[in-house]
C-alpha cells in the first residue's frame, strides 16, 4: 500500500473516533447492544451449527424424557422402585415392536412415555396387509412376556417381592394389550387371524369397564379405547373395497401359526399371572 494512502486511513479513522475538540466519541446506544449482543449472537450460530449435526438425538432425547416424566409420574403413586421397574418393561415391551418392524422393514418412531397410559411408537408408513400388522402387533407382547419372566428369575435369585410385583404387572400389562381390540395390539394380531374377533374384543372391554364401574375403580382409558374401536368395529358389517379384501387376504398356514402364537401367548400370561399373583399385605 502507498504510505500516503495509509496515512489517509488512519486520519479518517481517527476523526471517526475523536471529535475535532479532541474528545472521545461517545458510541451510540445502538452501537452499544450491536457490540454487547454481538459475541452472543456468534456463539448461538455455533450451537445451531452443533444441534444440527446432531439431530439425530432428538428421537433418543424424547424416548428419555418421557421416560423419566412416567417414572416421576409412577413414584409418586408406587415409589421409585417400582416406577422404574414397570418403565423398563413398558421399554421392553416397545422394543419387541421396534425389532418386529425393523424386521419387516417398516420405519417406525422411538417410543414416547405417556403416564397411565404405557408408550406409543408410530409406524412412518402402513402395513402392505394384515400379516405383516400382526407380526408388528404381537413382536411387543411377546418380548415384554420374556421381560415378565426375567422378574420371575431375579425375584428367585434374590428373594425380593418387588420383582414378583413386577413380574405380575408386566404378564398383566401384556395381556391386556393383547385384548383383540381397536388399536391395542391383541386387535391389529387378530386382523390376521379374523377381524371377527374384534366382537369378542368388544364384548370383553365393556364387560371389563362395567366390572371396574362396579368396583368404583373406573379408568377414563376404558371408555376413550370404546370410542375409539367402535369405528373399526362398524368395519366389519360395511362392504370392504378390493385393496381392503387384498389387506386381510392371509394364507391358511400363516393364520394358523398367528393364532397358535396368540392364543399359546395368552394362556401362558394368564398362567404367569395366577403363579406371580400375591396378597397386596405381603409386598
Amino acid at each position: 500500500m502507498d504510505p500516503n494512502q495509509n496515512d489517509v486511513a488512519q486520519n479518517e479513522y481517527a476523526q471517526k473516533q475523536y471529535a475535532p475538540d479532541g474528545r472521545p466519541i461517545e458510541p451510540t446506544l445502538g452501537q452499544k447492544i450491536k457490540k454487547l449482543f454481538a459475541p452472543i449472537g456468534v456463539a448461538l450460530v455455533l450451537c445451531l451449527k452443533y444441534l444440527a449435526k446432531l439431530k439425530f438425538l432428538l428421537p433418543f432425547l424424547k424416548t428419555g424424557a418421557t421416560m423419566l416424566l412416567s417414572i416421576w409420574v409412577y413414584a409418586l403413586r408406587w415409589g421409585w422402585q417400582f416406577a422404574v421397574g414397570i418403565v423398563l418393561l413398558i421399554f421392553v415391551h416397545e422394543c419387541g415392536h421396534l425389532i418386529a418392524a425393523k424386521w419387516c422393514k417398516l420405519k417406525v418412531t422411538t417410543p414416547a412415555f405417556i403416564p397411565f397410559v404405557g408408550a406409543l411408537i408410530t409406524l412412518k408408513e402402513n402395513p402392505p396387509n394384515a400379516w405383516i400388522e400382526a407380526v408388528v402387533g404381537i413382536g411387543g407382547p411377546l418380548l415384554g412376556t420374556v421381560g415378565a419372566v426375567a422378574c420371575v428369575g431375579i425375584y428367585y435369585a434374590t428373594g425380593n417381592p418387588l420383582f414378583l410385583a413386577l413380574a405380575y404387572t408386566g404378564f398383566f400389562l401384556n395381556l391386556f394389550n393383547l385384548m383383540p381390540v381397536g388399536f391395542l395390539d391383541g386387535g391389529r394380531v387378530v386382523s390376521a387371524i379374523s377381524p371377527w374377533l374384534w366382537i369378542v374384543g368388544f364384548i370383553i372391554l365393556v364387560g371389563y369397564t362395567v366390572l371396574q364401574i362396579i368396583n368404583q375403580h373406573l379408568n377414563f382409558l376404558l371408555l376413550f379405547l370404546i370410542v375409539l374401536f367402535l369405528p373399526r368395529l362398524l368395519s366389519l358389517f360395511r362392504r370392504r373395497t378390493e385393496a381392503e379384501q387384498r389387506y386381510y387376504e392371509v394364507p391358511l398356514e400363516r393364520r394358523v401359526t398367528m393364532a397358535f402364537m396368540y392364543f399359546g401367548l395368552i394362556t401362558f400370561l394368564v398362567v404367569g399371572m395366577e403363579l406371580t399373583h400375591v396378597a397386596r399385605e405381603s409386598l
